[in-house]
């Protein structure tokens, strides 16, 4: 059970460098308390008859233009520039805003630095290959492994199991609950449905109700900040939900997995690549903003920024067009091949004209609202006995719903967000708190600072 929770918990799902469902609006200088929680597109759609007809540029096709220069359209172009052969050296990134990131927005402040947005990705080798080819190897930030990970219950914060020899001394679960966790894990449990399972229906039926929403559904609702009773077991944890596929439980999917990792030939791994202790995420000496900053600076000329994409359209030839309005006014660029890295509801509204179909499914992703709290406290303020050699040490905590918590979780990266004498502590609602939707500015944070006061005033 030990191993299925680390899968989830660092889960390459919860690489939180992933194109985001969740964009933040812009807002005035901060101050403490901080919270954003409202959604403007990364790409829009301008309206209006033009003018002028559109100016083209360059009267050969380019190979690539990637819309969105969000942290995926970034990466695609990196890539696409300088992977083997050189595949397509002529690309071009097209952003609607002033700057790159996307969502991806640390701000400093004061002697602070937070991030009101993604806070973290799982460094693997592939996320650390980008980082390398980036510059930014000697700038990465790892977090603890060692640090423990909390869940709330009954009033108590809670460490999550990290090993095997953890299991008797965990106190989330009751022991009817942890055995059958351990019974399902080996096999013992209702057989598969036979049709795709949603992760609550996944995790009840293998490992029981106790795992679900003591544990499960804390780590689901902290990932996606989705309804795990909707989201697809298959598409949100696919390696877990395939250990039961291949092994006929989830037991015996890992040792099957570990026989086949043993017996297959491993290909030399990249002497550059850092090799971080343990499981962990991380991020950057000056925020994850480092790494788009430092890819875009890489690409240079390549990315325009302000271009906010008015059409697409294909060409006879099989090529395509698109027209963008820009600060230069209307051009136009042709390409053998456009990749969109913006919002579904954006990208259905461009693709229309080519396909009603593809437009009609884009328009059907859901796009659950998150609101991230960043408050500032000094560290004479905790209670002592919170605090192991002057530090509030942990990972992190999450909160299950039936703990009437109106917060999904909270976390501090280590020194990396605070400053000699304070700390920072960052929370987000979701999904299951709909109605932040209809918050005015004060209310996230003011929920946010009673639930804080309480946790560590009281020494919980």
């Amino acid at each position: 059970m030990v191993a299925v929770l680390n899968d989830i918990l660092f889960s390459s799902t919860q690489t939180l460098l992933r194109p985001s469902l969740h964009t933040f609006l812009s807002s005035p200088a901060p101050k403490f308390p901080r919270s954003r929680h409202n959604r403007i597109p990364r790409c829009s759609v301008a309206e209006g008859p033009t003018a002028s007809p559109p100016k083209t540029r360059d009267s050969a096709p380019l190979d690539c233009v990637i819309v969105g220069g969000g942290i995926s359209g970034l990466c695609i172009a990196q890539a696409l520039s300088t992977k083997p052969a050189n595949a397509a050296p002529n690309v071009v990134v097209t952003e609607a805003r002033d700057r790159v990131g996307g969502n991806i927005t640390t701000l400093e402040r004061d002697g602070y630095l937070w991030e009101e947005g993604p806070n973290s990705f799982q460094p693997s080798d592939p996320m650390l290959t980008m980082v390398v080819d980036s510059g930014l190897k000697d700038e990465l930030v790892l977090g603890d492994p060692d640090a423990p990970r909390f869940v709330l219950w009954n009033g108590k914060l809670r460490p999550v199991p990290a090993k095997p020899t953890d299991l008797p001394f965990f106190d989330l679960m009751s022991l009817g609950g942890k055995l059958r966790a351990g019974f399902g894990a080996l096999g013992i449990r209702p057989p598969p449905p036979g049709h795709e399972e949603s992760v609550e229906d996944f995790v009840r039926r293998n490992l029981g109700d106790e795992v679900f929403e003591r544990l499960i559904e804390p780590f689901c609702s902290g990932v996606y900040a989705g309804d795990p009773s909707k989201l697809s077991m298959k598409a949100a944890f696919g390696k877990v939900w395939r250990l039961e596929q291949n092994g006929g439980s989830i037991i015996g999917g890992t040792f099957k997995a570990l026989q086949e990792r043993n017996g297959a030939s491993k290909p030399p791994r990249d002497p550059r690549l850092p090799k971080p202790k343990g499981q962990t995420v991380g991020s950057f000496r000056k925020g994850l903003t480092m790494l788009p900053d430092a890819i875009s600076a890489r690409l240079g000329n390549k990315v325009k920024l302000s271009w906010k994409l008015l059409s697409i359209s294909k060409q006879d030839s099989g090529e395509y067009s698109l027209t963008y309005e820009t600060p230069e006014g209307v051009v136009s660029l042709q390409c053998k091949t456009a990749v969109l890295t913006i919002p579904s509801y954006v990208a259905s509204t461009l693709l229309r004209p080519l396909s009603a179909t593809a437009a009609d499914s884009l328009s059907k992703f859901y796009y659950p609202p998150v609101a991230a709290v960043s408050i500032s406290y000094p560290k004479e303020a905790i209670r002592s006995e919170c605090l192991i050699d002057g530090e509030l040490k942990g990972f992190g905590q999450l909160h299950p719903r039936t703990q009437g918590v109106e917060t999904l979780g909270s976390g501090d990266f280590g020194g990396h967000s605070s400053v000699l004498t304070g700390l920072i502590m960052r929370t987000i609602c979701g999904f299951v708190r709909n109605y932040i939707q209809l918050f005015t500015f004060p209310q996230p944070s003011t929920t946010w600072k009673g639930f804080t006061l309480e946790l560590h005033w009281r020494g919980y």
